[in-house]
């Protein structure tokens, strides 16, 4: 078995994004990898189908914002180094590929919620990156925190 170099973390900036930070740090400190984090904002108009009648520029500006903070912080809490912080905006499963072919990761880290059924056993984000990834995919289950 080859070991990782390079590991490209996906997260949400959920509340359980921390246990993927922490066991992504883990892995690639084990195979003393470089780590990127990836975080992708989905536009607005995604949501609306593509017809919005106003503008949602400063809406869009503002979570880009929100989520370099957030990253900014959840990167802080960790004690491996980061190498780069990538927040991109688009459909999600795509620019997780486009990066880790970009960045030639040959590790992706995905979150898992295990909801229930065999079609929601890995959900629709980390399902799509397992299925379009050119490098391996970790699914890592994450637990809410009311549990």
């Amino acid at each position: 078995m080859s070991t990782y170099s390079h590991i490209l973390l996906a997260i949400d900036l959920s509340d359980e994004s921390d246990q993927l930070i922490t066991k992504a740090a883990e892995l690639a400190r084990l195979y003393e990898a470089e780590l990127d984090i990836i975080h992708v904002v989905e536009p607005l108009t995604f949501a609306y189908g593509g017809d919005v009648p106003m503008d949602l520029s400063t809406i869009q500006e503002q979570l880009d914002e929100h989520a370099e903070q957030k990253l900014n912080h959840l990167c802080a809490t960790i004690d491996h180094p980061v190498s780069r912080r990538y927040i991109v905006t688009g459909h999600t499963e795509s620019e997780i590929h486009r990066v880790a072919k970009e960045i030639a990761a040959d590790l992706i880290i995905v979150g898992s919620h295990g909801r229930h059924g065999l079609a929601l056993l890995l959900g629709s984000t980390a399902n799509g990156v397992l299925h379009g990834a050119q490098c391996d995919v970790l699914a890592i289950r994450v637990r809410s925190q009311d549990s």
